[in-house]
């Protein structure tokens, strides 16, 4: 193996371990910082204000959310360079599954631009409690299509797992981890979906998900291994029917 072609898989590890690693910041941003400083619970009129007193801030959580949905589709593309050699199909499913999280997360956010605007609005059609009632119902819709995008956020571990287990090129506890945080995932959408403010359990797996990005960005992958499973590839260019 060359020298350039052993600095540009790990340089492609190392870009998918920092690309996975800045969707912490902005995900803490926009799903814990700004809720826990806007969000009232079972107070209609308090959270309203807030919102209304920290427009910038609330408007500043759905551009984080955009920019992280950005950063997702450039992240399964660099993935995808790293594991088709192991298995094509499987890191097309994992692009695919990844990708369809980010259209519905930009149409989700829609829900918290509506809200703001039904608290803005000044037409004397509607009360003041009746504008904030609907800004609440539009919250919730944005709440419910956030866990609707976090089905897709924890299918596409499902295949990601699979081919870290068969990669070689990486160590197998990896899968374990993005597999634990991948069905944490999808339990935690479907639980909430069907009784909402039921206990949370992708709150500690989601520790187990810093597992994969921290790996590739200080140890990347075995570049001699993934080389062979290249070449071993019948999904290569050239490679035998």
């Amino acid at each position: 193996m060359t020298a350039g072609a052993h600095t540009s898989i790990n340089g492609t590890a190392r870009r998918a371990g920092v690309l996975y690693l800045s969707l912490l910041p902005f995900g803490i941003f926009s799903f814990v910082y700004v809720p826990s400083v806007l969000l009232v619970r079972g107070d209609t009129a308090a959270t309203s204000s807030r919102i209304l007193a920290s427009e910038t801030l609330f408007r500043s959580a759905t551009i984080s959310h955009l920019i992280s949905q950005v950063i997702v589709v450039f992240l399964v593309l660099t993935l995808y360079r790293i594991f088709s050699p192991v298995n094509q199909k499987r890191a097309v499913l994992m692009v695919v599954l990844a990708l369809l999280c980010v259209p519905i997360s930009f149409l989700n956010e829609v829900h918290n631009l509506v809200a703001l605007r039904a608290l803005r609005a000044d037409d004397g059609v509607f009360t003041t409690t009746q504008l904030q009632a609907q800004a609440m119902l539009f919250l919730d819709m944005a709440r419910d299509g956030v866990l609707i995008a976090q089905v897709f956020w924890g299918l596409w571990m499902l295949p990601l797992a699979f081919l870290i287990f068969r990669s070689q090129f990486l160590p197998r506890f990896l899968g374990v981890t993005v597999l634990i945080t991948g069905v944490g995932y999808l339990v935690d959408s479907c639980l909430q979906l069907m009784s909402p403010g039921a206990p949370m359990i992708s709150k500690p797996t989601i520790l187990a998900e810093l597992a994969l990005p921290l790996w590739l960005v200080i140890k990347r992958v075995d570049a001699e291994r993934w080389q062979q499973v290249a070449r071993a590839s019948p999904d290569r260019p050239g490679a035998a029917p």
